[in-house]
């Protein structure tokens, strides 16, 4: 008989818990570094999609004046126009309602506060305004 033709395994298959523990450290690292950067493009892209409405919006007022002779008053508000295919006005992409204001003959402002709803700030949390003419 020959000891040597037979081998045996001392290796098992698989991977360590070490091994294990180190690749989940470092999944951890890279999500701590790039989360932060991937919330601050949403973030932007948030803000960029309100802005593109509001200038939407704002065509659509203008529609309105030009077949009206005047911006809607404020108590009709955004309720008096109607988007194609018989669609009301969407909210912003926070989930609030766009601001409208009639501003007296001729005039009016469309926008939103941002994120907070509140005057001011930077970031998602930007006043987008439009004033009309």
């Amino acid at each position: 008989m020959h000891r040597n033709s037979i081998r045996t395994s001392d290796h098992r298959a698989g991977y360590s818990l070490t091994e294990i523990m180190v690749v989940l450290v470092i999944i951890g690292l890279l999500i701590a570094l790039v989360g932060p950067q991937l919330f601050r493009f949403v973030g932007r892209a948030n803000s960029d999609t309100a802005a593109a409405q509001v200038e939407s919006i704002s065509t659509q007022l203008d529609f309105y004046r030009l077949e009206n002779g005047d911006y809607p008053d404020s108590a009709q508000g955004l309720t008096a126009l109607v988007l194609e295919g018989g669609q009301s006005v969407p909210d912003d992409p926070w989930g609030n309602a766009y601001v409208y204001e009639y501003l007296g003959p001729g005039r009016a402002r469309i926008g939103t506060y941002g994120r907070d709803e509140q005057e001011g700030g930077e970031g998602e949390d930007e006043d987008i305004f439009r004033n009309l003419q």
